[in-house]
């Protein structure tokens, strides 16, 4: 087994670009941090319960729900992170204003408060999941090994995480500054990386790149590169280039049809030839997007794409992967 390229990462945030699964891999990273007996906190903070669906469970209340158990036991907790909640939670701990939360929340001056004040919104979701990686036996609540975040997607990745700078005209003294101050001593610390699930492919690995950039100037930790969906090579990559560019010898292919008791028609042989083109093509196209993330100079994981929806057992399988390539 691989030795974990994060050893000392406790807070793990999760994010890449809308449709390149990151809920999935946050969920597989999750099971994979969970065993051998460990237990792991699984969070999302956009309202989508993405969670719920993937392990296929009623939707999550804002309370830790188990949601899975790991190989060689450890258990996956989950929680919907919800702002308005987390801001009555906020106004109970630091105010002591439990009641007057709820009634404001009844005149919907809650929803009004985060709206015009968005960074006070993310520091509330940043806050909960920070209590969760940071919490002690003196509440009561369930310790954690690690934390996973499916946190927004990569174009707000580095806004969303940056609370202090979100705070700086909101609040300079007082607990929604000590609050922010609290949550950015964890995500700058070796204690956090910030992982970015991408595809082989133009748009979401430029995004990729792009946020690692953003991260690096406001100086939050980049983790690992997930390259998720990577399709499987029918063809050894000395054939990439001239079966992309044609050089495909149809007589040898219709012979090989033939062998295996096929009718080869001069139809399936040029359709095939054609299939061919269209994959060696592709199979070029990933080969030049892994070179523009290699130049990044982080660890990167690769994860298969799958024919069949995405299920639990398919979880366990990505977990393993992850595993075994030293991401955990």
């Amino acid at each position: 087994m691989a030795v974990s390229d994060f050893p000392s990462v406790k807070l793990h945030v999760v994010t890449g670009k809308g449709g390149t699964g990151k809920t999935t891999v946050a969920g597989a990273l999750a099971l994979a941090l969970a065993a051998g007996g460990r237990q792991v906190l699984l969070t999302e903070v956009e309202g989508r319960q993405g969670i719920a669906q993937l392990f296929d469970t009623p939707p999550l209340p804002y309370e830790e729900r188990l949601v899975a158990t790991a190989d060689r036991g450890g258990e996956v907790y989950a929680l919907a992170v919800d702002p308005e909640q987390a801001l009555l939670e906020y106004l109970e701990m630091f105010y002591n204003l439990r009641r007057a939360g709820s009634a404001l929340k009844r005149i919907g001056a809650i929803d009004f408060a985060t709206t015009i004040a968005p960074g006070l919104r993310d520091v509330l979701l940043t806050g909960k999941v920070m209590e969760a990686a940071t919490r002690e036996r003196r509440g009561g609540g369930r310790l954690y090994d690690a934390v996973v975040l499916d946190a927004p997607p990569t174009g707000r990745i580095a806004r969303f995480l940056n609370v202090n700078a979100e705070v700086a005209g909101l609040a300079r003294m007082g607990p929604v500054r000590q609050q922010a101050d609290s949550v950015m001593n964890l995500l700058r610390s070796r204690r956090t990386a910030v992982h970015l699930v991408t595809l082989l492919e133009e748009m979401p690995v430029q995004e990729t790149i792009d946020g690692v950039k953003e991260l690096t100037r406001v100086d939050l930790p980049v983790g690992g590169i997930v390259v998720n969906m990577v399709r499987e090579a029918f063809l050894p990559p000395e054939l990439f280039k001239p079966v992309a560019a044609g050089s495909i010898d149809t007589a040898e292919l219709g012979r090989g049809l033939k062998s295996a008791g096929i009718d080869a028609t001069a139809e399936l042989v040029g359709a095939l030839a054609a299939e061919a083109g269209d994959h060696a093509g592709r199979l070029l196209l990933e080969e030049r997007e892994r070179d523009e993330l290699a130049e990044l100079e982080r660890p990167t994981y690769e994860l298969p794409l799958l024919a069949e929806a995405i299920d639990t057992s398919c979880l366990y399988e990505m977990a393993n992967r992850l595993t075994q390539q030293g991401l955990v």
